[in-house]
């Protein structure tokens, strides 16, 4: 068994740990946080955990501190700017960090401070951070101690892009055009649970609307995946547009690219079966049939489809997501099995839930 903490657990994301961890037969939750809500107990503010935990949240301060260099691995579902003021001590006293806000994601400084505008705390410690896509960085994971859980989009964009340009380094030609774009929805949840205008019920029910048109800060998260992760030998060029529609969870991304001759050459749904057997979590669906987001609802699994337009020299990839799972949570969970050595499903592998 190891000793888990989760920092900022009153979060949608921060319930979604509660619920995966304390299924976990190899973790046990020692300790939850929350400014807001010291003192409180888990299942008062979230009846779901009645029987489940009955832990209490605890405030940040320097006890809790003490308390936390004390766990195995500690998650940081808070906003952006938290865990990097903490990681040097917890990782100084032999803790790992996972944390699924922004800090640990973005090499880049000058991006992280145009894009989330604060200066970073621990650029030193950023190096040694890596980016938790394990179907990606499984080796590197393996021997982390600092963890920069992905973005919800980026993670089904750069899973979508994966096996083309793998392939595109593979064949050292252009197979696709350099311009990329990224059509992606997102249920409400993604924004958080915070009181906002803009996030009430009588805003977004029955409304669909895009938003971050003239840049978002998962674009960066998204080209560096490209550059850096999949190290393509090719300039791409990404236009990436997010949506919210009007539901509680769960992502679809739709990625457009045009096919060059060579390209037009591969049968790329043999190509995304090749490069994903094996996967537990990713799942590309046969030829002809198409994801939906309710076929992932509530699981780790992430569901892929292609369509090839050979005549008109278009592919299209369909990626499916729950944006609070795979797309934050689950990642999280999926990354700390691999860091301390667990079957990688091991407390993942639960059906999706329907209707």
């Amino acid at each position: 068994m190891i000793s888990a903490a989760i920092v900022g657990g009153t979060g949608y994301t921060g319930i979604e740990l509660i619920r995966l961890l304390s299924a976990h037969p190899k973790v046990s939750i020692d300790l939850l946080t929350s400014r807001s809500e010291a003192g409180t107990r888990a299942d008062e503010i979230f009846p779901s955990l009645r029987g489940i935990s009955d832990l209490v949240f605890s405030d940040l301060g320097d006890e809790t501190l003490s308390a936390l260099q004390k766990c195995d691995v500690v998650f940081f579902a808070t906003p952006h700017g938290v865990a990097m003021k903490q990681a040097a001590a917890l990782t100084q006293a032999g803790v790992k960090v996972i944390d699924l806000a922004a800090d640990f994601r973005l090499q880049s400084l000058a991006d992280f401070e145009h894009w989330y505008q604060q200066t970073h705390s621990c650029p030193e410690l950023l190096k040694t951070a890596v980016y938790g896509l394990p179907e990606l960085n499984r080796d590197k994971l393996a021997e982390a101690f600092i963890v920069g859980n992905p973005g919800c989009y980026p993670t089904t964009a750069i899973l979508g892009l994966k096996p083309i340009i793998d392939k595109q380094n593979k064949q050292a030609i252009r197979l696709i055009e350099s311009r990329i774009v990224i059509d992606a929805k997102s249920g409400v949840s993604g924004a958080g649970r915070q009181a906002s205008l803009a996030l009430n019920y009588a805003e977004t029910t029955d409304n669909f609307k895009a938003y971050g048109i003239g840049g978002h800060r998962h674009l960066p998260e998204i080209e560096q995946g490209i550059e850096q992760l999949l190290d393509s030998q090719f300039s791409q060029q990404v236009r990436f547009l997010p949506h919210l529609v009007p539901m509680i969870r769960g992502m679809f991304s739709s990625i457009h690219i045009a096919l060059t001759e060579a390209g037009t050459g591969i049968d790329w749904q043999q190509e995304f079966e090749d490069s994903y057997a094996g996967e537990a979590f990713i799942d590309v669906l046969p030829h002809g049939v198409y994801p939906d987001t309710r076929s992932v609802r509530a699981s780790n699994r992430l569901r892929i489809a292609i369509h090839q337009d050979n005549e008109r020299g278009e592919l299209t990839v369909l990626v499916v997501q729950d944006n609070l799972v795979k797309g934050a949570a689950g990642q999280a969970v999926q990354n700390m099995n691999v860091m301390f050595a667990f079957d990688e499903t091991l407390g993942l592998n639960a059906a999706p839930i329907v209707p």
